[in-house]
């Protein structure tokens, strides 16, 4: 139940709780950088440099310790703040993937020592032992998913991938990799790593379409303390109907929406409406319509990272925190104003896609 499913979506979600913690470690400033490596008979290796995970063995203290973090669950509400990824529903981490691995392993290099632990379906088969010197620091997490749970063991490239350059574009400056040492023939391997944040993100969406750019990339952060959070947002225009808004929030995905996306969606509205009514004022006599036109061609990312996330709906699709949506909304409605003023290319891109509109008058 803690990843979804049997099947594939359920095999990529426990590489998901483990590779999440390994983020959050990064975030948090205990590491630098994630490596993700698919290795030969469906092993999963995650690893991450830093000092190396604390473990009673050695005589250190710390919560969670090793064994504490891959045989323990996590009780109480989803921890979620804005410096944390949780992409999985209940955000367990790595117990999950070691309850479903037939076998893993963890090494810890940690002042001056390699220990290593061994898993079997979740339960460990003995203490941490040291196994020699090491200059290097770190933990590494190996593990190999059930075939006796999921009905596929072989992860797909480019489903991780996918995942993992979604988490780079929406935190700028995590260092994630991910190798496929399956085939040793035709090794694979992709390095995630964005200082341009959601900009980046959106440059690389409209790549995808190949479609005319009409007004380069624009986008902003913001701090929000009315919301005990903050706002990143990026757009394009491009030349023909292709497009769309994403929405997410503290790094996970919303594809029904909510407060954020609808906050952007009215101040993008409001801005426009503006721009139009000052070159092309409106009478009350005319009928108004709304700005359906202002989404063709538009590539935009809406990503917001909250203290305390509220979410409806049982996978957690949708963000209900109330007071977001006018904050986004006014925030936007502010940034895209002096954009349009300043930039003539994204003022006639507005300016041709509500040539036929008419705009209702502010009240």
């Amino acid at each position: 139940m803690y990843v979804g499913s049997t099947g594939e979506r359920g095999l990529h979600q426990q590489v998901f709780e483990v590779s999440d913690w390994a983020v959050n470690e990064v975030l948090a400033g205990g590491a630098h950088r994630v490596d993700v490596v698919l290795e030969s008979a469906g092993c999963v290796r995650v690893a991450i440099d830093g000092p190396g995970i604390s473990f009673e063995a050695a005589g250190h203290t710390g919560a969670p310790g090793l064994e504490e973090l891959l045989t323990r669950p996590r009780t109480g509400p989803r921890r979620g703040g804005r410096r944390r990824v949780e992409t999985g529903l209940f955000g367990m981490g790595p117990f999950v993937a070691n309850a479903l691995s037939s076998r893993l392993r963890a090494e810890v290099r940690r002042e001056g020592v390699r220990w290593v632990q061994h898993f079997d379906r979740g339960a460990a088969t003995g203490p941490p032992s040291p196994e020699g010197s090491t200059k290097e620091t770190g933990t590494v997490i190996a593990f190999r998913p059930d075939a006796d749970i999921f009905d596929t063991t072989e992860c797909s490239f480019d489903t991780l991938a996918e995942h993992f350059r979604t988490l780079a574009f929406l935190n700028r400056g995590l260092d994630i990799s991910l190798t496929d040492r399956r085939s040793p023939n035709e090794p694979r391997s992709e390095r995630f790593l964005f200082a341009g944040g959601a900009r980046d993100f959106v440059a690389f969406l409209a790549g995808q379409t190949g479609a005319f750019d009409e007004t380069g990339v624009f986008g902003f952060r913001h701090e929000a303390p009315e919301i005990a959070g903050s706002v990143e947002i990026a757009l394009r225009w491009s030349g023909d109907s292709t497009g769309g808004v994403r929405g997410f929030a503290n790094s996970m995905p919303t594809p029904d929406g909510g407060t954020h996306v609808a906050g952007f969606r009215e101040g993008l509205a409001a801005a426009a409406g503006a721009f139009v009514r000052e070159r092309r004022p409106m009478t009350k006599t005319r009928a108004a319509q709304g700005p359906d036109r202002l989404y063709d061609g538009l590539t935009a990312v809406v990503s917001v990272k909250l203290d305390h996330p509220e979410f409806e709906g049982a996978t957690c699709g949708t963000l209900a925190n109330a007071g977001v949506r006018e904050s986004v909304a006014r925030t936007v409605q502010r940034h895209l104003a002096s954009w349009l003023a300043a930039d003539p290319r994204p003022a006639s891109a507005v300016a041709r896609r509500t040539a036929a509109g008419r705009w209702p008058e502010e009240a």
